[in-house]
């Protein structure tokens, strides 16, 4: 193990063990150093490394602290990862989506408040009144950020917000049976929207899956080219374009 993996390895576990708390400021740099057993550069190499992950971030003039660890923060580092996924390994990414989301879906209806559904209805009815894909794909993000938020779940949504922005770059309403594609996913927010506002838990989880494994189906079926996409300021919401 290098020195600046046994700095990491050191940081990690002070963070884990509770030692190092969010927010909390870091001793200083030649204490640290002599407690993990490392140099000052591969100390400040190290720091470096576990900002990039969200980790820890470094103020000037004020020293070095554990970031707010907020899985919203720390997801962003993975979302770099995730953006280099081929084709296929997008479909396991949809598995995964299908299974959690579904969750996601029943929490929202278990929780559903009118504020919910009334954003959930102006989405879907705008999604319906629309052949733009790209409005398509603004919305139907929308759409399914609302749930997942709704659930009460903060690591859930973050993870399916990364899930989707992957997704985004696979643009399945264009395809030669684009005006079925659409047809077919206004049906499943529809169904999706009337199991929410039931309060019906299962039904939810149900139709969620349902209209998941269908973006999965047409994804097989047309597998389209990645996109070349503009840039996304961090705090623009993530878009999809394979709901």
């Amino acid at each position: 193990m290098s020195a600046v993996e046994t700095a990491m390895q050191g940081l990690r576990s002070k963070i884990a063990s509770g030692e190092l708390a969010p927010g909390q400021k870091c001793p200083p740099e030649g204490e640290l150093s002599a407690q993990l057993g490392v140099s000052r550069s591969s100390l400040r190499e190290a720091i470096r490394a576990m900002s990039a992950l969200g980790v820890m971030e470094a103020r000037h003039g004020s020293g070095t602290y554990v970031s707010s660890l907020e899985p919203a923060e720390i997801l962003k580092g993975f979302a770099l990862l995730v953006d280099l996924f081929p084709f296929d390994s997008v479909l396991e990414l949809f598995e995964i989506r299908r299974a959690l989301e579904s969750h996601a879906a029943a929490g929202a209806a278990a929780k559903c408040t009118p504020e919910l559904l009334a954003e959930l209805d102006d989405l879907t009815a705008r999604m319906e009144a629309t052949e733009d894909s790209a409005d398509i794909s603004d919305l139907d993000a929308r759409f399914h950020e609302a749930i997942c938020t709704a659930g009460g779940n903060s690591t859930l949504t973050g993870l399916m917000g990364l899930f989707r922005s992957r997704g985004r770059h696979f643009n399945i309403f264009d395809s030669v049976e684009g005006a079925t594609v659409r047809q077919v996913s206004n049906k499943g927010h529809r169904d999706i929207l009337e199991a929410i506002r039931n309060r019906d838990p299962a039904s939810a989880a149900t139709a969620t899956a349902a209209h998941i494994a269908q973006s999965e189906y047409w994804l097989k079926k047309f597998r389209p080219a990645p996109q070349v996409l503009p840039q996304v300021h961090p705090q623009d919401p993530p878009q999809m374009d394979a709901d």
